[in-house]
């Protein structure tokens, strides 16, 4: 493992550990507090913001999203993503240690099966690209609207089916999830830049469903269920390339597509990068108009597998 990743794995840990300390302390404080209302916003984050308690989970959260963000600028986004999966865990110990019953038997499973799906969905991105698809605003639009109306469903009538608090944690989860798909569209600039505002609401709605879920059930019934969420549903929009979108393998020179009978397939060890692909006419031309597209600019190498090396030891 060379020392970059290495760094980037302790960061990444410290990150998760920093997160999820500040949710369990966040909740712990606004389920004291006075009932947090939509009809008084600015009484209830005065509220909160007032709470020394609640406010030092809060700056240990942006702290840790900060260190995280550092962290997946020295790691691959799965080595990252694998210690953020033990972040669950973490929070179940926390809960367990703390004031109260602890966990029961069935919650102690539900967290090691939460903590194994997401190792498992990390370690299989070790084969496949170290960087991300490249999408189109219409896909972006319709990953968030989607999630929007899951959220609803969780929030609202879906919540009755679950445990007390937990479909404000998923609409959370689904929510932050959703900001953080539409940043990775936002920092490819021109149009995409349209969703910094959707970005900045999705992050909203995912805070005050979460300190409302604070106030209705458990930590790992909210925190938990957000964090395990926020970490799954980022990896799950990033890796799926739609059939009909043509992937350009500059070293072979061949144009990789899907058809109705067979889906895309991306060669084992190839490597892609956004890329751009002139659009023909003399208007679009003259214009300089060109199109976002997948493009293969290499095939793993020796360099390339001594930077995937948790992977490969996870495998």
């Amino acid at each position: 493992m060379s020392p970059t990743v290495a760094i980037g794995l302790v960061l990444a840990l410290g990150s998760s550990a920093a997160i999820n300390w500040g949710y369990l302390a966040q909740h712990g404080a606004a389920s004291s507090l006075p009932p947090l209302t939509l009809r008084h916003p600015v009484r209830s984050l005065v509220s909160l913001f007032s709470n020394l308690r609640w406010l030092a989970g809060f700056m240990a959260g942006v702290g840790g999203w900060v260190v995280y963000v550092v962290a997946l600028a020295l790691a691959p986004l799965s080595l990252v993503q694998a210690a953020a999966a033990g972040g669950i865990g973490l929070l179940a110990l926390l809960v367990h240690r703390g004031p109260g019953a602890g966990l029961r038997r069935r919650e102690w499973w539900a967290v090691w099966v939460s903590i194994l799906g997401l190792l498992l969905l990390a370690v299989s991105l070790a084969g496949g690209s170290t960087a991300g698809r490249v999408t189109s605003m219409t896909e972006v639009g319709g990953w968030i609207l989607g999630s929007l109306v899951v959220a609803g469903i969780a929030a609202g009538p879906g919540s009755a089916l679950l445990a007390s608090g937990a479909g404000l944690g998923i609409a959370s989860g689904v929510l932050y999830a959703a900001g953080d798909v539409g940043t990775k569209a936002a920092v490819q600039g021109h149009g995409f830049l349209l969703f910094v505002p959707v970005v900045l609401a999705c992050h909203g709605l995912a805070f005050i469903a979460l300190q409302l879920g604070f106030q209705r059930g458990a930590a790992l019934a909210t925190a938990g269920v957000a964090t395990l969420l926020t970490n799954a549903l980022p990896i799950g929009a990033g890796v799926v390339l739609t059939r009909g979108t043509p992937v350009y393998d500059l070293v072979r020179e061949t144009i990789i597509r899907g058809t109705a009978d067979t889906p895309l397939e991306i060669p084992v060890g190839a490597v892609v990068v956004p890329g751009a692909r002139r659009v023909k006419g003399d208007w679009a031309e003259a214009e300089g108009i060109a199109l976002q597209t997948p493009v293969i600019v290499k095939y793993r190498d020796e360099k390339t597998d001594n930077a995937t090396a948790l992977e490969s030891w996870l495998r």
